[in-house]
C-alpha cells in the first residue's frame, strides 16, 4: 500500500511540472511561442492577442525587460507603421534626395530610442488588456499596469520610466482622469473607458491611448474615432498646416451616427481637446493639434514628434 502511494505522489507531482512548463513557455494557451489569448474589450483588431510578445521570446505575463530581450537576440525594435509624406508635390524630394536620407540615417540613435519606449507600450497594453474587464478596481488596474510598465521599460530614474500617470477616464470624462489612494470605483459592462499612459528612454516619451467598451451599443462610436484618428495620423506631416489635420479628423468623425435606445446621434468632435508636439522630457512641447477645422494655420516642421489624439462623443 505504501509502494502504491508513492508513485501516484510521483505520477502527481510529474502532471504538475508539465502544467507549469506549458504555462511558462505558451502562456497557459496554445502552443509554445504562439499567441493564443484574446482581449476582453472590443474593437481591437482582430489579429490583436493580449500574450502577441510570446513570439517574441518573451513571457506570459511579460518579465523581461524589453531592451534585455531584444539585444539577447541581436534584434532591432520594430519600425512599426510607416506613412507616406502628405504633399507629395512637396515632400517627394525627401524619399530621393541622398542629402535627406543621410540625415534620416543620423536620427537612428532618436528612433532607436523611440521604438524601444513604443514596444516597452505595446507589451504593457498587451498585458493590460488581459486583466482590464468589467469588475475590477480602477486604482488596482493603474497600479498593475504602472507596475508592469516600470518592469519593463526598466525603470531608471529620468533615464528610464513611465511617461506620465494613467489615465482612466470613464464616460462622460474625455480625459485626464487618473484614480487617487482609496477611489474605489469599478468599471462596469456598460462603461466606456479611455486608458492613456507613456513610456520613456531618455526624454523620448511615447503617449498613446485605447478605448475600452464591452457592450457593443458603442461600437460606432468606437469606430468613429479610431478611423479619425488614422484619418489625421495620414494627414499629418512636414509642412502641413495643423488646422488641416483638425479638418482631416473631423470630417470622418462626425460622418459617424450612434443608436442609442431607438434614438440616433450624431458623433462630434471635442473641440477643447487636442493632440499636441512632444519634446524630450516635455509631454506637451508648445504646438497644439486641433480635431475640428479652422484656427491654427502654423505648420509642422521637421524633427518634430506629435501625439495625434482624437476625442469623440
Amino acid at each position: 500500500e505504501e509502494g502504491s502511494k508513492k508513485k501516484k505522489k510521483k505520477k502527481k507531482k510529474k502532471k504538475k511540472k508539465k502544467k507549469k512548463a506549458g504555462s511558462a513557455d505558451s502562456g497557459g494557451g496554445g502552443e509554445a511561442g504562439k499567441p493564443s489569448k484574446k482581449p476582453h474589450s472590443r474593437l481591437l483588431k482582430e489579429t490583436a492577442f493580449t500574450d502577441y510578445y510570446v513570439a517574441l521570446g518573451q513571457t506570459d505575463p511579460p518579465t523581461i525587460p524589453v531592451a534585455e530581450l531584444f539585444s539577447s537576440q541581436n534584434k532591432e525594435y520594430p519600425a512599426g507603421e510607416i506613412q507616406h509624406h502628405p504633399l507629395p508635390e512637396i515632400n517627394s524630394y525627401r524619399i530621393n534626395s541622398d542629402e535627406k536620407r543621410a540625415i534620416e540615417r543620423m536620427h537612428a540613435d532618436v528612433y532607436s530610442k523611440l521604438r524601444h519606449a513604443s514596444e516597452v507600450h505595446r507589451q504593457v497594453r498587451s498585458y493590460a488588456q488581459s486583466f482590464i474587464k468589467p469588475g475590477i478596481k480602477l486604482a488596482d488596474m493603474c497600479e498593475k499596469l504602472e507596475n508592469k510598465n516600470r518592469e519593463l521599460v526598466g525603470e531608471d530614474g529620468l533615464n528610464r520610466g513611465i511617461g506620465f500617470p494613467t489615465g482612466c477616464s470613464l464616460n462622460h470624462v474625455a480625459a485626464h482622469y487618473t484614480p487617487n489612494s482609496g477611489d474605489d470605483t469599478v468599471l462596469q459592462y456598460d462603461d466606456v473607458m479611455k486608458v492613456d499612459f507613456g513610456t520613456q528612454i531618455d526624454g523620448r516619451i511615447i503617449d498613446s491611448a485605447w478605448t475600452v467598451s464591452f457592450n457593443p451599443r458603442y461600437d460606432p462610436l468606437l469606430e468613429a474615432v479610431k478611423e479619425a484618428t488614422n484619418a489625421g495620423i495620414r494627414a499629418a506631416g512636414i509642412d502641413v498646416r495643423l488646422c488641416d489635420v483638425g479638418e482631416a479628423v473631423q470630417e470622418v468623425m462626425e460622418s459617424y451616427e450612434v443608436e442609442l435606445d431607438g434614438k440616433t446621434y450624431p458623433v462630434q468632435c471635442i473641440r477643447n481637446l487636442n493632440g499636441h508636439s512632444i519634446g524630450p522630457y516635455q509631454i506637451h512641447a508648445g504646438k497644439s493639434v486641433p480635431i475640428v477645422k479652422g484656427g491654427d494655420t502654423t505648420k509642422m516642421e521637421e524633427d518634430e514628434i506629435y501625439a495625434i489624439e482624437t476625442f469623440g462623443t
